[in-house]
C-alpha cells in the first residue's frame, strides 16, 4: 500500500508509516493526508497489526499543512465552506487514528510544526530525537490551531503551558520537550526506538490494551461513574475472552 507520499511497512506486527515527502518536510498536502486516512483504516482493519509507528522521512517528522495547498485555496469564492470541509475531512481520519484501539508510538526526528505537531500527539507515546524542534506554528500564518490540537496538547502538557507554546508560537526544543511532558523521551536513533516501544506496548491482548486505551481516551471527559461503568463492561468482555484464560493458567502454573 506504500505510495509516492507515504510508505507502509511492516515490521513483525508494528505497521511503520512514514511520511514521505522530504523535499517539503513532509508537509500535509491532499495526496499525503488521503494516504495517511487509508493506511489507518488499513492498521484498524488489519487483525495482524499490532501497533503502529509514525514518522517522517528526509530528517524531519512534518512540517505541517502545505502552504502552496493554502495559497490555492485562496482563489476560491467560498473559502470559508471549502476551509470548512477541508478541516472536517482532516478531522474525520484524524479522530480515527486518534482513536485507534491499537498503540501508536510517534518517531519524531526534525520539525513536527503545526499539523506535524498535532500529528505526534495523535499517538500513545512521542519519541524525539537530539534534533527535534516542535512547534505549535499555526499563529505565525494567522491560523488557529487545529487537527485537534486544541483538544490535545493541553491534556499534553496542562492549559497554561498549551496556551504558551500557541500564543508565543515558539520552537520546543528535544530537552524541553521531554522536560515538560511534550514528549515522552529522547533517543538517538528514533525509529528503532520507536518500534522497540511499540513492540513492548503490544505484548499484552490486543483487545483488552484497546478497550483500555478507549475508555482513558474519554476519561477527561467522564465522571468517576462513568469510567468505572465502563471498566466493568470491559472487564466483562475480558473475562471471557481466551486470551485471558490462556494467560490466567500461565500465571496459576507459575
Amino acid at each position: 500500500m506504500s505510495s509516492d507520499v507515504l510508505r507502509y511497512e511492516l515490521a513483525g506486527t508494528t505497521a511503520v508509516l512514514t511520511l514521505h515527502r522530504p523535499e517539503q518536510r513532509n508537509a500535509l498536502d491532499d495526496a499525503l493526508r488521503d494516504a495517511l486516512a487509508a493506511a489507518i483504516r488499513r492498521t484498524r482493519d488489519d487483525p495482524q497489526v499490532r501497533a503502529v509507528v509514525l514518522t517522517g522521512a528526509g530528517g524531519h517528522f512534518c512540517g505541517g499543512g502545505d502552504v502552496k495547498t493554502l495559497q490555492a485555496m485562496g482563489d476560491d469564492p467560498d473559502l470559508a465552506l471549502a476551509t470548512r470541509a477541508r478541516m472536517q475531512a482532516l478531522h474525520g481520519w484524524f479522530g480515527e487514528l486518534v482513536d485507534l484501539e491499537k498503540p501508536v508510538v510517534a518517531a519524531v526526528d526534525g520539525a513536527a510544526f503545526g499539523a506535524g505537531l498535532s500529528l505526534a500527539l495523535a499517538a500513545d507515546h512521542v519519541i524525539v530525537s537530539p534534533r527535534a524542534k516542535l512547534c505549535a506554528a499555526f499563529g505565525r500564518i494567522g491560523l488557529v490551531p487545529d487537527a485537534a490540537a486544541m483538544y490535545l496538547l493541553p491534556r499534553q502538557v496542562d492549559l497554561a503551558r498549551a496556551k504558551d507554546l500557541v500564543f508565543t508560537g515558539r520552537v520546543v526544543e528535544a530537552q524541553e520537550a521531554v522536560a515538560i511532558g511534550l514528549a515522552h523521551r529522547m533517543a538517538d536513533d528514533v525509529r528503532d526506538a520507536a518500534i522497540a516501544t511499540a513492540v513492548a506496548f503490544s505484548q499484552l491482548p490486543p483487545a483488552a490494551t484497546g478497550m483500555a486505551k478507549a475508555i482513558m481516551n474519554r476519561s477527561f471527559e467522564s465522571s468517576r461513574e462513568q469510567v468505572q461503568a465502563q471498566e466493568a463492561l470491559a472487564q466483562a468482555a475480558c473475562r471471557t475472552s481466551e486470551a485471558h484464560r490462556a494467560a490466567l493458567a500461565r500465571a496459576l502454573q507459575r
